[in-house]
């Protein structure tokens, strides 16, 4: 008999989970409750716009294994570009000034010794705090480790840890900078290079995915809701899909990878970490493109609204990361500020405010401190056939992309196993 592995969601941990099972065919099926795949990671057509965005901006790094590896799984790699070598520019806001941090190539970080290569106004001791986050305790925060002052925590810790953990340093769990650390900077600039979907999330994360798993057999159900899941005997039994029954044998496999607030919904006494810190993010429409065509363009911001602006094609995105104090703010407000900022790090001079698309995520991960990690459910549970996938569980990473198709896989790797035996 044909064993059955549902999977309940088709977010990126759902989508990584069915492309490493994506062998067993139709023996795999995917349920989504919304019209379309890719959950908070997706593209869609603006009107106003009048071309394709993202929700939000995401950055990938060349050391993320995991969304290296589903790339290739679905022959997506060349839908990333960034800069040939390590390099992060900035701007501030307030003084004007700019500079570009630029890691070495190799592991020993010999760049942190030649002052046009690391943040301004720093010292070669400064970044021996990275050795404090490296060793920081369960309950220690970022800022417990580096501080809350001095130019290296204004110009850099403070920006990588609220774009990497969306959450501000003094709350922020350290645990969580450690592997962002270790499989990034660390690992030299081969590992750092930062990455964006040149064409968007859809055309690089999503599309092909769907396209691997058309091809593999594997049915995805959109717009259809897993309503409750029935429990009997330490195990899933039953599946209300929209209404009907699913009945499950012992020997099939249920893997749910939904958002948190859905999952403990499903499952009542399971133990999810709480809604965490909001995101917004503003795209422009350019009258000209600000980079060259296929090119890409990655620059922080330093004491303004916007955190990170990425160009490509006619596009310009703004994100704010740990975004509390303004999610609340009117739309045109939001784009106002962050234009001065965009046309500052694109240097576009006076250039008059295009048209704004601002798009709020209130939920955009779990509340990342270290009293939540605890709250971070393994991929096992304790009913023998169900399985949890998602950014939120207990990945060892922040929620990102990277955590997200890591855990993916890792549920993969768990229900491929219980098929085998």
């Amino acid at each position: 008999m044909k064993h059955h592995i549902h999977i309940i969601g088709a977010g990126l941990a759902g989508l990584a989970t069915a492309v490493r099972l994506r062998a067993f065919g139709d023996a795999v099926t995917v349920y989504e409750a919304a019209p379309r795949a890719g959950g908070r990671c997706r593209s869609y057509h603006d009107p106003h716009l009048d071309c394709v965005i993202d929700n939000g901006n995401h950055l990938l790094m060349s050391g993320n294994t995991a969304a290296m590896a589903y790339l290739d799984e679905i022959g997506a790699l060349d839908t990333l570009a960034g800069p040939r070598e390590a390099a992060f520019p900035f701007v501030d806001a307030v003084s004007k000034a700019r500079w570009t941090v630029h890691p070495g190539k190799g592991m020993i970080p010999w760049w942190i010794f030649d002052s046009t290569r690391r943040v301004p106004d720093t010292h070669v001791s400064d970044y021996f705090s990275a050795a404090r986050l490296l060793m920081a305790r369960a309950r220690d925060t970022v800022a417990d480790c580096v501080g809350t002052s001095g130019p290296l925590y204004r110009n850099f810790w403070e920006p990588l840890t609220v774009g990497a953990i969306n959450t501000a340093p003094a709350r922020a769990a350290a645990a969580l900078m450690r592997p962002v650390l270790m499989e990034t900077f660390l690992r030299g600039g081969a590992a750092c290079r930062p990455l964006i979907a040149r064409h968007g999330l859809g055309a690089a994360l999503v599309d092909p995915a769907l396209a691997t798993l058309e091809r593999a057999g594997v049915t995805v159900r959109y717009g259809t809701r897993v309503k409750t899941i029935g429990f009997a005997n330490n195990a899933v039994t039953a599946l209300d899909v929209d209404g009907t029954e699913v009945a499950l044998s012992p020997q099939d496999t249920v893997v749910m990878a939904v958002p948190p607030w859905v999952a403990e919904t499903l499952v009542t006494d399971l133990k999810v970490p709480p809604a965490g810190e909001p995101i917004v993010n503003v795209h422009y429409r350019l009258p000209a493109p600000a980079v060259p065509p296929g090119g890409v363009r990655i620059v922080g911001v330093i004491g303004g609204l916007s955190q990170w602006v990425f160009a490509h094609g006619g596009l310009a995105s703004v994100t704010i990361s740990a975004a509390a104090g303004c999610v609340d703010q009117p739309a045109e407000d939001i784009a106002r500020t962050c234009w001065h900022e965009v046309a500052l790090a694109l240097e576009l001079g006076d250039a008059p405010e295009p048209p704004s698309r601002v798009v709020k995520e209130r939920r955009a991960t779990f509340a990342q401190t270290p009293e939540t990690l605890a709250l971070r459910p393994s991929a096992e549970t304790r009913w023998a056939n169900l399985l949890l996938a998602g950014d939120w569980t207990a990945t060892g990473l922040p929620a990102t992309i990277e955590g997200a198709l890591r855990s993916g896989f890792r549920a993969a790797s768990l229900a491929s196993q219980r098929q085998r035996h």
